[in-house]
């Protein structure tokens, strides 16, 4: 099944994708905290659809209660940078205002000139879990979407912390559906990519993750306890504009989009942020 976040004639609500028809859950906002996976395993349907087209969507969990993120998880993403390839998940966290709906635009902020798009697959926790075994962390997932991990190189390589090159508001693109488990079937089979105006410029297979979902999930769960509508990001592949000769960095006027097999395609522009006076 397919789910999503929506706006409509004023009102917000979870829902069922069910082809073009949205379907909302009686009684639920939005998808995260209020949407685990037994929930969504039979997921309380009102009696009216509404058409997709008609729908505003929004980030896919609008306001999650953590957005933890993992760099560096593909060799050749790792090869194409200045680090080693670590032997230790490398980890950071995002906030909630960074989120950006599908369609909605990417801000490109007055302050950063090396703005660069990252392909990931992200997977949102449906079940409660602290210090899962990974034989046994999967089960915690609840659904899988597409993300861009937008990320402002100038300010990330400021200090040794990512983190003010990773939470520039409005930059992380997280949609359109949140697909359960049995849809996507193996998490680490899927064909990912993302393109720029067109241009293919980042393909690779989830086969290639350096550290899988269930050590992602051990390893996280290992420190703080992961709860439903907890937003993971695993991580993208090379390709990267910083890394190009020479650089290509995402513009105002850009288009970029996301595709990850069995999971959806999320697609952006790009524009320049112009902050009140």
């Amino acid at each position: 099944m397919r789910f999503a976040s929506c706006a409509h004639e004023g009102r917000r609500f979870a829902a069922l994708v069910d082809d073009d028809v949205v379907r909302p859950l009686r009684g639920i906002e939005e998808l995260g905290r209020d949407t685990p996976a037994d929930v969504l395993a039979d997921p309380p349907l009102a009696a009216d659809g509404v058409p997709l087209e008609a729908v505003t969507l929004l980030p896919v969990v609008p306001r999650p209660g953590k957005v933890l993120c993992l760099g560096l998880n593909y060799r050749e993403h790792v090869d194409e940078g200045v680090y080693d390839v670590p032997e230790y998940p490398v980890l950071f966290s995002k906030f909630a205002e960074t989120l950006v709906a599908p369609g909605e635009a990417i801000l490109v902020p007055p302050e950063s000139s090396a703005v660069d798009y990252e392909a990931e697959l992200a997977f949102v926790v449906g079940r409660g879990v602290r210090r899962a075994s990974e034989s046994s962390a999967l089960a915690a997932v609840g659904g899988y979407t597409a993300a861009n991990d937008v990320t402002m190189r100038d300010y990330q390589y400021r200090t040794h912390q990512w983190l003010p090159g990773k939470n520039w508001a409005s930059s992380t693109p997280l949609g359109p559906f949140l697909v359960t488990p049995d849809e996507v079937g193996d998490p680490h089979a899927l064909d990912i990519s993302l393109e720029l105006n067109g241009r293919r410029m980042q393909s690779a297979n989830t086969a290639q993750f350096i550290f899988d979902i269930p050590r992602m999930i051990a390893t996280i769960s290992e420190f703080v306890p992961l709860s439903p509508g907890d937003v993971v990001l695993t991580g993208t592949p090379s390709g990267v504009g910083y890394r190009r000769d020479p650089k290509v960095l995402l513009q105002d006027g850009d288009r970029v989009a996301v595709q990850i097999e069995r999971v959806g395609r999320l697609e952006n522009p790009v524009a320049a942020e112009r902050p009140a006076a």
